[in-house]
């Protein structure tokens, strides 16, 4: 096994980095998330050679699908994924409800390099095109899988998700996403997501107070009013910014959780997968000018090696199988 090592790490601080802040805005019993990620991204992409624009749309990405899955109670996988005829043919991104993340992208370099200055314009119809976005969430063999699938439309992809919700759940949704490079080349990405439930009133059916639609105007402006450098800005804490985006509507904060990098690929899974294929077609995956066979994760790039003596283990109580 050969792993893709990650030279010059980004610098940790754990009180500001790869983490998810909950928050209430108490005025308008608003519920909100807040995510600050920092070396853990920055692992992510490391372990890839992405042009800055797939790996920054990724960090929007991976940043998206953190608050998505914090606003959520399951105990599994979250899946984001976009498919598309753009640049950017895939994008997938897993967190766990323990805060393990891994992510990877697909794309056609010289498509990308057509996209040119379109990317800038409304990167996610210039990068993904025409095409969807989903949602799963699997908590196992013995539980239904949750899966929402919606067109992808909008500028960006938080439009793409603001989208989803106003077609499929009917939820009022607010986000602001950002992803940036640091002069020492670190990846560093920050978003905040607020929701509103409408509200129940007897015999009415669902509706929105004036109070709640003003209050809830009131929060996108003020979320609207950060900065990209408040969001990336590894010295200024995830409350510290809350409180100064919304304390004059009073904002209450909970212990945030933490998330890292972690690819669930193992030796012990390639080999479950390839005993499962004819050796014969096997065999056919050796890379050129060696006798072994390579199967390289497309989450983390880790290299899984196989040579003859190590396959005839794969298939021993096989009868070394080749039909």
């Amino acid at each position: 096994m050969t792993d893709a090592a990650v030279t010059n790490p980004a610098p940790q601080n754990p009180a500001v980095d790869d983490l998810v802040q909950p928050f209430q805005i108490e005025a308008s019993h608003l519920r909100g998330r807040m995510v600050r990620l920092g070396p853990a991204l920055d692992e992510i992409l490391a372990r890839h050679a992405y042009p800055d624009a797939v790996a920054k749309f990724l960090g929007e990405t991976m940043t998206l699908a953190v608050l998505l899955s914090s606003m959520l109670k399951y105990e599994g996988i979250f899946t984001l994924q976009t498919k598309g005829d753009g640049p950017i043919k895939l994008m997938v991104v897993d967190v766990t409800s323990v805060g393990d993340v891994r992510a990877y992208a697909q794309f056609d370099e010289e498509e990308l390099r057509k996209a040119g200055d379109d990317v800038d314009i409304a990167p996610a119809p210039a990068l993904l095109g025409k095409g969807h976005i989903a949602f799963t969430v699997d908590q196992g063999q013995h539980t239904d899988r949750y899966q929402g699938i919606v067109e992808l439309y909008g500028k960006t992809l938080a439009d793409c998700v603001q989208h989803y919700f106003r077609q499929s759940e009917q939820i009022d949704t607010g986000l602001t996403v950002t992803v940036g490079k640091s002069d020492q080349g670190h990846w560093r990405a920050g978003g905040i997501m607020l929701q509103r439930l409408p509200e129940q009133q007897p015999g009415a059916g669902v509706q929105l107070s004036s109070d709640a639609e003003d209050g809830w105007r009131r929060a996108m402006v003020l979320m609207a009013s950060t900065t990209s450098d408040e969001l990336l800005d590894p010295d200024l804490r995830a409350n510290e910014l809350l409180f100064r985006l919304f304390h004059e509507d009073g904002v209450r904060v909970w212990p945030p959780s933490h998330l890292r990098f972690g690819c669930r690929c193992s030796r012990e899974r390639v080999v479950t997968m390839l005993s499962n294929l004819p050796r014969a077609e096997v065999e056919t995956m050796k890379v050129d000018g060696t006798d072994e066979v390579e199967v390289v994760c497309q989450f983390c790039s880790t290299a899984y090696r196989f040579d003859d003596a190590a396959l005839d283990k794969v298939y021993e109580g096989k009868g070394g199988s080749s039909a």
